[in-house]
């Protein structure tokens, strides 16, 4: 029987939940998450856990904050003061924009808060901080 190992194309369905139990993100019937094992294409936690198993075979994994998208930064909040935002753009927390930094970096951060006089953003990961569970099945498995 032909098992998944380092060098390995996978296809993989998947359903992904919080501790909550809330679905997070989940593999569509007909597209399975295609990746090769060593190729630091997913995390590696979900490489290790997909390493040894054949096609058909069922796995529950949970992958610590740590090891997928690291823990919640202060760092990687701003305050931004409101005139810096154009009076006629409206703007909502939740919103997503790409703000641009020094150098050209662009980044993609949530408004987490708005005052008349300032506006929050946040650019952690929105799944950062959070522990994962995988629920997945190994679907086909290419040399």
């Amino acid at each position: 029987m032909v098992r998944a190992q380092q060098g390995s194309t996978v296809a993989v369905h998947y359903i992904g939940t919080l501790d909550n139990g809330r679905i997070f993100h989940s593999t569509p019937d007909e597209e399975p998450l295609v990746f090769t094992i060593g190729q630091d294409q997913v995390f590696p936690a979900l490489e290790r856990a997909v390493i040894g198993m054949a096609v058909g075979e069922t796995a529950n994994i949970l992958i610590p904050a740590a090891e997928a998208y690291g823990p919640r930064l202060p760092e990687n909040i701003i305050r931004v003061d409101r005139a810096h935002f154009p009076a006629e753009k409206e703007i909502r927390v939740g919103q997503k924009l790409s703000i641009g930094f020094s150098g050209g970096r662009e980044r993609v951060m949530l408004i987490a808060g708005i005052t008349d006089t300032e506006v929050t953003l946040d650019g952690n990961h929105p799944l950062a901080g959070l522990d994962l569970t995988f629920a997945l099945k190994l679907d086909g498995i290419e040399e």
